[in-house]
C-alpha cells in the first residue's frame, strides 16, 4: 500500500494515535509471511520489547503477549502458511475480510474500502495484487489513519478512524479470533490473534468513549 503523505517532519500533536499508528503497521508484518527481519525480531524478543512499550505509550489498556518465538523460520512459516493460506478449498481462516462476512459480500465489502483508500488518497501497490479486504491492507490503512490523527487536531481525523474500524476492521479480527480458537499448533500465532482483536476493540472503544464525552453523534 503506499500513500501520498506520511507524519515524516509534520509535528505530532496526538502522540498516542501515533504509537497505535505504528501498532498496527507491526501487525500488518505480523499477518504477513516472516521474512528474516521480522523473523529476528521474534526470536531474539525485540518485537515483544517494542510492543510493550508502543502499548504503554498508546493508552490503551491492552494485555501485551510475550511474542517471542523457539521456531526455527521455516517452521515459522509453515505455521503461518497452514493457517492463513493454504488449505483446499480454501485455508482455515482465510486473511480477506468479505469471506468473514455474512453471506460473502466481496463487492460491498472491497467498494466501500476502495472508496475509502481513495479518498484518503492511498492506493494499493500494484505489484502486491491483493484485493482491497486483505488483512495486511486494512492494519496498514488503520496505521495510516492513525499517523494522519497524530499529526491533526482535526476531529475528521479521528472520525474517519472511529469509521473505518466500526464498519471493518473490529468485526474482522473478531472474527478471526472466533476461528482461531479451532485451530492447534499455531505457535505465536494464537497470541498475535488474540492482541489484535483486543487492541482493535480497545482502540475503537476508546475512539467512540471521546465522541461520547464530546457529544458528537455516531
Amino acid at each position: 500500500m503506499t500513500t501520498d503523505t506520511t507524519t515524516g517532519g509534520v509535528p505530532i500533536v496526538d502522540p498516542a494515535a501515533a504509537a497505535r499508528g505504528t501498532i498496527y503497521g507491526t501487525l500488518a508484518s505480523l499477518f504477513d509471511e516472516p521474512d528474516e527481519r521480522l523473523y529476528e525480531a521474534l526470536r531474539d524478543g525485540t518485537l515483544a520489547a517494542d510492543l510493550d512499550v508502543l502499548v504503554e505509550r498508546s493508552d490503551l489498556d491492552v494485555p501485551v503477549p510475550i511474542l517471542v518465538t523457539r521456531d526455527d523460520r521455516d517452521l515459522l512459516c509453515a505455521r503461518f502458511n497452514d493457517v492463513f493460506t493454504v488449505g483446499y478449498p480454501d485455508p482455515p481462516i482465510p486473511l480477506y475480510e468479505s469471506e468473514h462476512a455474512d453471506g460473502g459480500q466481496w463487492n460491498d465489502v472491497n467498494l466501500d474500502l476502495a472508496r475509502a483508500y481513495d479518498y484518503f488518497g492511498v492506493q494499493i501497490d500494484e505489484t502486491e495484487r491483493e484485493h482491497h479486504d486483505h488483512l495486511v491492507l486494512e492494519l496498514e490503512f488503520g496505521a495510516y489513519l492513525a499517523r494522519v490523527a497524530a499529526a491533526s487536531d482535526d476531529d475528521g481525523a479521528r472520525r474517519a478512524r472511529r469509521d473505518f474500524l466500526g464498519r471493518h476492521l473490529a468485526a474482522f479480527v473478531e472474527s478471526i479470533a472466533e476461528d482461531m480458537a479451532d485451530e492447534v499448533e499455531t505457535g505465536i500465532y494464537e497470541d498475535v490473534v488474540s492482541f489484535a482483536e483486543s487492541f482493535v476493540a480497545a482502540d475503537l472503544a476508546d475512539l467512540e468513549e471521546s465522541f461520547d464525552e464530546e457529544g458528537d453523534e455516531p
